[in-house]
């Protein structure tokens, strides 16, 4: 029989109680939180698992680009490669073809200077000939004639015109003018394998005036053109006057037809003989006052018409380059020229 005894409860237990209590009544905000995050992992799970893919094509298409771009930096090697080779064998190419060029201008230069310098010696030698059978003759004809004419053989040379010979002679020279004339042309021309255009004034002197124009312009720019080297005009006097004015066209200082030809021109003067005294002045001097007076003369209307003195003296001008007197010769055959 004891006094009984009472505990009391533990505040601690009390509060547990409680709280446990608290704990059941009120709700758990934490669960949702739970969901949102699984959400969210499952989500960014499913977004990574779509991305990978997309990366992996990504990368595979960049190894496949730098496996393309591997081959287009070798061909654009390969390329350049190519146009350097291609630059490298034009210029080879030039190069050759400058040096045969030239080698070829050489040969060519060479061949020519033979060419000319055996020309050069054949027309001496031809000269040289006529010298010693024409012995009459002032030694100034020869040195003068060849110097005018030698010109004209040395094709590496610019022809700027032609060489024109004038020679006259009195009555009494009229044989020798018209051989010596024919033959120091010959001589031109065949030390060049070609032949000699011939015209004669006395034939012509009483046709038309324009007619004898034409006819002399066709003899002479046919036979020059076909590859003759000279042309001798017997007694130019006896052409009517107004066709003599066609040689401006052959005579001209700077623009002649054809520059790489000679002319011969004979004047046979009224007189029966020429002085050797004469000066070579005053022998031309004498030319130009017989040519004034036969082709201005209005006594003459066939010669005076187409002339005058202003036309005469351009005309005068283009044929005087060298007048030379030619005197008498004896032992020339009757018939002919040697």
């Amino acid at each position: 029989g004891g006094t009984p005894v009472y505990f009391e409860e533990n505040p601690v237990k009390e509060n547990a109680k409680s709280y446990d209590s608290n704990r059941t009544e009120k709700p758990n905000i934490s669960t949702p939180f739970k969901e949102i995050k699984a959400d969210f992992l499952e989500k960014n799970q499913e977004c990574c698992s779509t991305s990978a893919p997309q990366s992996r094509s990504k990368s595979r298409y960049q190894s496949r680009t730098e496996k393309q771009s591997q081959p287009l930096a070798k061909n654009d090697g390969e390329s350049q490669n190519g146009f350097h080779k291609l630059w490298t064998l034009l210029l080879v190419v030039l190069i050759s073809v400058l040096l045969l060029y030239v080698l070829w201008s050489g040969i060519q230069h060479g061949t020519s200077s033979r060419r000319d310098a055996e020309i050069l010696q054949e027309f001496r030698a031809r000269m040289e000939k006529l010298k010693n059978t024409y012995q009459s003759q002032d030694p100034k004809l020869w040195r003068r004639a060849r110097a005018s004419l030698e010109k004209r053989l040395n094709s590496s040379h610019v022809h700027l015109e032609p060489a024109i010979l004038l020679l006259t002679a009195g009555r009494e020279a009229e044989k020798a003018l018209r051989c010596l004339s024919n033959e120091i042309a010959n001589a031109f021309a065949s030390s060049q394998n070609a032949t000699t255009i011939s015209i004669d004034g006395v034939d012509k002197a009483v046709l038309d005036s324009d007619a004898v124009k034409l006819e002399v312009d066709t003899e002479l720019s046919s036979g020059f053109s076909e590859g003759k080297k000279v042309a001798v005009v017997h007694r130019f006097e006896s052409l009517p006057a107004g066709s003599t004015l066609i040689f401006y066209k052959y005579c001209d200082h700077e623009n002649a037809a054809f520059k790489d030809v000679a002319l011969l021109l004979t004047v046979l003067l009224d007189e029966e003989s020429l002085r050797k005294s004469l000066t070579f002045q005053e022998v031309e001097e004498k030319v130009r006052d017989f040519l004034w007076a036969k082709f201005t003369s209005s006594d003459v209307p066939s010669s005076y018409n187409g002339m005058d003195t202003d036309k005469l003296s351009g005309l005068w001008s283009r044929i005087s380059h060298l007048v030379l007197p030619v005197w008498p010769e004896k032992g020339l055959p009757l018939e002919g020229c040697t």
